[in-house]
């Protein structure tokens, strides 16, 4: 199934404040626009690195790493797709995950 990516707005946003996430977040897109997925095994096997986390969420890690982004995810009857909840660097990512937020975190609901 197609994957519809919901407040693809809040990634160009963080992705004009944040110059270097470029050219990581448009590969990112391309894997998004080509996907074929079925089951949360495909999600994975598109993103090798994707960390499902629990809540319905799954963390992508953009750049080599350098960028995390947190997803809802739902699995419709014709397109699965991707709620944006949070994006960020590694390190602020970290933080989150001191204080378990990134099970709850929902930057642009």
């Amino acid at each position: 199934m197609r994957v519809h990516v919901i407040k693809w707005k809040s990634i160009e946003e963080f992705v004009s404040e944040h110059a270097r996430s470029k050219v990581s977040f448009e590969k990112f897109k391309e894997s998004i626009n080509r996907a074929d997925w079925e089951t949360i095994n495909d999600v994975q096997n598109t993103f090798g690195a994707a960390d499902l986390i629990g809540n319905d969420r799954i963390v992508f890690n953009i750049g080599g790493n350098s960028y995390r982004l947190i997803c809802g995810f739902w699995f419709g009857p014709k397109m699965v797709h991707l709620y944006v909840k949070w994006i960020g660097t590694h390190a602020a990512y970290s933080k989150l995950c001191r204080h378990n937020l990134q099970y709850i975190v929902d930057d642009f609901s």
